[in-house]
Parts: structure tokens; sequence; C-alpha cells
């Protein structure tokens, strides 16, 4: 989500508003919820197993207090160890409860560019059941061994009592990396990082090299749009996650019964059509080499390059969730991730991780799955789908508002643009300004994948369109 340093204007802020309105987000939470919150808050569910002594540390964007995650990596004498410390929302939240029917409203928490929507009351997402450091906490702890090239040889996961050590964002673990003074869990995520992008592009899966927007004050008190170029510590940090869904998912598959996050492959004319454009760009595509392969060199920098991955997309629509008890679904696999992957490492911020990680405990522990959590998973696909697509809609809603906002007073004037997007029905396309950060829409006869000068020809933050046309 977009961010918008403080203070924000009146007209953003009253947009803002406007699109919590529009999806019909909640205000706040209901009061027997607030009450149970508070409750539970006070009395969480400790196990008797004590792993305080491991140094987890968490690694977040600033200001976070919503911490999932918690992370301890060690070297063994023929690979790595993994422990990594994800919330215990199933610590506080009670079966059929006021905080579980809410939860189940909300999906996943809405993050806007002036707070948040959360899954649960801030007591506990922002308090009690975070990772905060110092607090001691419960957690699902998995601990996951890997070889030397980072394969998965083993994975458990036990209820435990942990306490984060240190609280980092990327920018600080990036530093250590680049300056040599990382060691201990920060070294070794580099390290570990890299193999697994490495396995993961051997086995055709894909992490898009695409550029963030985000806002940032300028000398005059002012605002503008700039793109953010992920550090590789987020990619480093994101495979920790991603190794953790693939063993989650793996063990539920062994067990029949789960939820896997999944994404069909893709389909045949789709994937001919975006070689065709790879061509057309003249982005290369070695004879034998898998979309993932050609993905991650990519520089979305590039005009060529950055219309590619923007018209390639059509390759990764399609995710959703598959529950089973018994036989495994037909599709069992995430065509992105290329491999079967669950979502378990974000239960404060996503309703179906804590179910994935009930499933897991009980099959880790060789005990039942608790009859709730059976009874629950054929619900949650389309829970999360309603939710999803409403985030979704939330998050473009606000990126468009803020570049009307922006650009509203300069309409008329021209930019330089490179064209990302061709839309072959209704002509015209979508450009990308080099400077502000602006993805909008043109009219005209689109050259894909070259710099043109474009004219903005509206910027209304009511509507929250923004337009332009080849100058």
């Amino acid at each position: 989500m977009i961010q918008v340093p403080g203070p924000i204007p009146a007209r953003l802020e009253d947009g803002f508003d406007r699109v919590l309105r529009e999806q019909r987000l909640p205000a706040g939470f209901p009061q027997d919820v607030l009450d149970e919150a508070d409750w539970v808050a006070q009395v969480p569910r400790l196990e008797a197993k004590d792993l305080t002594d491991v140094p987890f540390v968490t690694i977040d964007p600033p200001g976070s207090m919503d911490l999932d995650q918690a992370l301890h990596l060690e070297r063994l004498r023929d690979g790595y160890r993994v422990w990594y410390a994800i919330a215990d929302v199933g610590a506080f939240v009670r079966p059929g409860g006021p905080i579980d029917a809410e939860a189940r409203t909300r999906g996943e928490t809405v993050y806007l560019p002036v707070g948040r929507v959360p899954l649960h009351p801030k007591v506990l997402s922002e308090g009690a059941a975070s990772l905060l450091p110092g607090a001691t906490r419960p957690a699902a702890v998995w601990r996951i061994d890997l070889d030397a090239d980072a394969r998965i040889v083993g994975a458990d996961v036990q209820r435990a009592r942990v306490r984060s050590r240190e609280r980092l964002d990327y920018a600080y673990v990036q530093a250590a990396v680049d300056t040599a003074t990382a060691d201990g869990t920060l070294g070794l995520l580099a390290e570990i990082g890299a193999l697994r992008l490495g396995l993961e592009r051997a086995r055709g899966g894909v992490t898009l090299p695409t550029p963030e927007q985000e806002v940032v004050r300028d000398g005059d008190g002012g605002y503008r749009l700039e793109f953010r170029v992920p550090l590789p510590a987020e990619a480093w940090n994101a495979q920790i996650s991603l190794l953790t869904g693939m063993a989650a998912a793996s063990m539920m598959l062994d067990a029949e019964v789960g939820i896997l996050r999944v994404l069909p492959a893709p389909q045949p004319d789709d994937l001919a059509k975006v070689r065709r454009v790879a061509q057309a760009l003249g982005v290369p595509w070695p004879e034998g080499a898998g979309y993932g392969a050609v993905v991650h060199d990519l520089d979305a920098k590039n005009p060529q390059q950055a219309a590619f991955l923007q018209e390639s997309k059509v390759l990764l629509r399609g995710a959703g969730y598959a529950a089973f008890d018994g036989a495994p679904p037909k599709l069992a696999e995430h065509a992105a991730v290329a491999a079967p992957y669950a979502h378990v490492t974000a239960p404060l911020r996503r309703l179906v991780d804590r179910y994935a990680t009930e499933v897991c405990l009980a099959v880790a522990a060789g005990e039942p799955v608790p009859s709730d959590v059976r009874a629950a998973l054929p619900l949650l696909p389309d829970i999360m789908s309603v939710t999803g697509r409403r985030a979704g809609a939330v998050d473009r809603a606000c990126v468009d508002l803020v570049e009307a906002f922006l650009l509203r007073e300069r309409i008329g004037q021209s930019f330089e643009a490179m064209v990302i997007d061709v839309d072959e029905r209704r002509g015209g396309g979508q450009v990308q300004l080099v400077d502000p950060a602006v993805i909008a829409r043109c009219d005209g006869v689109l050259p894909l994948g070259e710099r043109v000068t474009v004219r903005l020809t509206q910027a209304d933050p009511a509507t929250r369109e923004v337009r332009f046309t080849l100058a």
C-alpha cells in the first residue's frame, strides 16, 4: 500500500475516507469483540515449551507494530537451520467467539495510506499477540532444516514461548550486509536468501522485479511520487516465508487435510501471446527457458522490459485457495512458486493463516485436527476471495487518488513516459511516467515498449481518474 508522510492534506484525507465508505470497510470493532480482546490479551494460552533463549529478531517496514514473524538462523555442519516464530493467534481467539466471528467478516487487514483496518483489535494485533521485542509471546515455532544448497530436508512446528530480541527494518539489514558487518542471523539471511532465490529460478518460480510507488516530501513542503526498487534484503526475507509456506503445504498434503494457496499454470494462448510480446520488445527468451527464468534478470527501468513485465502479468492471474479433507485438490500447486504452497506466516493480518497453522500444529504433534478447524476449512476460500478483492480495490483506489491529487494542478503539461501496455480492443493503453512515478491511462496509438511524450488531460481527485494523451 502506498504511504503518504504526514501531515495529510484535508482533501486527501477526505478522499481516503470516501474509499472506506465505498468499500464498506468497518470503522471500528463491535463492543463485544473489544471486550473479549481486552480479556484474552491478559490471559493468553502460554505453552510449557520455552524457546525464549533463541535470539529471534523481526524484520519489517519501519514503524510496524503487527509483527507476525521472528526468525533466527543457524549454520549446521552440512547445511542450515531456520527457526521461524509465527504469532500464535490461536492462543487468543476462542473458536466461535466474537473475535473469531468478526475476523471471518474481515478476512484480512486492509492497509491505507493513513493507517489500516485491522483483522483483529489492536490490543492483540499490535499488542499481546505481536512479537514485539523484549516481550514473552506465544508462537507457532517452525524448525526447518536445509541442506548445503538450502533445500528443505526436514520441518517441524510446535507451540512455544518466545522472546524477540530486536525489531529491525530492511534498510538496516541491507546496510549491515553491504558493509560486511552482518553476522549471525543477518549474515545467514543473505546467504540462505540467495540460495533460495537460485532454487526458485531453477524450479521455474517467479518473482517480478517491479518497483513500488512511494510518496515523499519535497523541499517546498509538498509531495512527489517516486519509484522505489525493493531492497535485496526484502527478497531474502520473503524467501524464508516462502520456504515455510512450502513446508506447511507438504505437511498438509501428506496428512490429506488443509488449505493451500494455489495458482493455475498459464493458459497456452496466454503464454504464446507473452512470448510474442517478448520477441517484439527484444526481451531475450532462450530456447527451453521458462517464464520465471526470463523475468529474474529483467530491469523495470528499461522501457522494453518494463512493458514486458506489465504485459506478462496475465500469466499470474487467478490465484485462490483450495481446501481439502481427504484426497488432495486437483490443483495443488502455485504456479508462481512452482511448488505446493500455503499461507501460514501472517496470522495477525490474514485469517486463513491461523487455520492453516492449526492444521500443521496438529499434524506435527500427531493429533487430530480440531473439529472447529476442519469445519471452517471449506468456508475459507470464499471468505478470502471476497475480502481479498475488497482489499485490492482499496489499494487501487488509494493509489489512483494520490496520483490524481498530486497531478491536479499540472493539466496540460507534458511528461516523458514509456508505454507499458496497449489495449488492442479499445485503443490506447497504459504509460509509466519517468517523473513523477505515475502509471495511468493514455489515449492514442501507442507503440508498446517505447518512450513517448504525453500530455496530461485529466487529473480529478473526486473521480480518482488520471488520463493522458500522446503529445
